[in-house]
């Protein structure tokens, strides 16, 4: 695999950049591109051709690689030797990228189950806004020092700084999984049996209704599925590894159309929220998929009265598309100045 540390060209940029005042837009693979505001910052900074494996121990379960390193390549080194990276993560493009799945901390249907993008985290390098090298935590499970603060890194959208390189925890992929299909009439009916199943210590792995039917994925041991499918009952969907990718990539028709799409979080017991529009209730419940017409002001009171929180996922008009409590935004605006006092990582609007 191609290996090119660009370390110090990046910092090399990043520096001029504080020398001249130059806001920056980190690119990785684009794929992304789409979520959140656009960046203000009209100069790129490229990290798509920063490539490489660095490290992979199989036997201690980690894996560092640079920042541009293609997400599939990672994937595909991991499957050679049985292994996964366990949060699933979206690519939404061939050309997504490791760093770029790290910045925008999405994960898939496996999350509530396995645990987050930020789970996973052990360490990471990067560049802060001081054109400084630094690095946090370890390339090792035991290594906790800087833990904390490369966790910070996912879902910053590349604003506390710049990602060289990651080091991720990876688990074994399951020696087998099948699919149930499961009749419910309803998204409280649904909530309501995903609940009761999700108290069941049953192998799990992703939980998700839509059209009228929950669809259970179980991953594990062999003899355990079997046992867990007799009891679960349904219809075993012999489609459903192609769900499940489809759900991940947002290729199901649910996905398909002009409205705008939001990602609403809640506790995954919370009854259905007063919005109209279209549903597809994921993660067991916790994650809900809402394409509406709604007033964005709407959706996140709606979201937060019910101890949750929007997000407009896409859509044409993003001026309106996170809210976060004052408290929560002081928090930002202090870690961000420590990181980046001079606003230089993809400013938005």
């Amino acid at each position: 695999m191609i290996e090119q540390d660009l370390s110090l060209s990046l910092q090399a940029q990043v520096l001029q950049a504080i020398a001249n005042a130059t806001p920056l837009n980190i690119i990785g693979g684009n794929s992304k591109a789409f979520y959140g505001s656009p960046s203000t910052a009209t100069e790129r900074l490229e990290l798509g051709g920063h490539t490489g494996i660095i490290a992979y121990e199989p036997s201690e379960l980690v894996i560092t690689a640079r920042s541009g390193t293609p997400l599939h390549a990672v994937e595909t080194l991991l499957t050679e030797h049985g292994q996964m990276l366990a949060f699933e993560p979206p690519h939404f493009s061939p050309h997504a990228t490791l760093g770029g799945t790290i910045a925008c901390g999405f994960s898939g249907p496996r999350r509530p189950f396995t645990g987050s993008v930020r789970d996973f985290m052990l360490g990471c390098r990067i560049i802060n806004g001081h054109g400084q090298v630094l690095r946090f935590g370890g390339q090792v499970i035991k290594n906790v020092a800087g833990f904390d603060v490369s966790r910070l890194m996912v879902g910053a959208l590349g604003q506390l700084g710049v990602l060289l390189d990651v080091s991720l925890r990876v688990l074994p992929k399951p020696e087998a999984e099948i699919t149930l299909c499961y009749p419910a009439t309803g998204a409280q009916s649904a909530l309501d049996l995903m609940q009761r199943w999700q108290n069941q210590p049953w192998p799990l792995s992703a939980l998700c209704f839509i059209d009228d039917a929950i669809r259970v994925r179980l991953s594990g041991a062999e003899a355990a599925i079997q046992a867990a499918a007799q009891k679960l009952g349904g219809e075993i969907d012999s489609q459903g590894t192609h769900f499940w990718q489809a759900l991940r990539e947002q290729q199901l028709p649910f996905f398909q159309g002009a409205q705008s799409l939001w990602r609403i979080s809640q506790p995954p017991a919370t009854p259905p929220l007063d919005l109209s529009g279209d549903w597809l209730l994921d993660w067991g419940g916790a994650q809900r998929w809402l394409k509406s017409s709604e007033p964005a002001a709407r959706i996140h009171a709606i979201a937060q009265e019910n101890l949750g929180h929007a997000v407009c996922f896409r859509g044409y008009d993003k001026t309106d598309w996170l809210r976060l409590e004052p408290g929560l935004v002081a928090l930002h605006q202090k870690i961000r100045y420590a990181f980046d006092p001079y606003g230089l990582f993809n400013p938005l609007p």
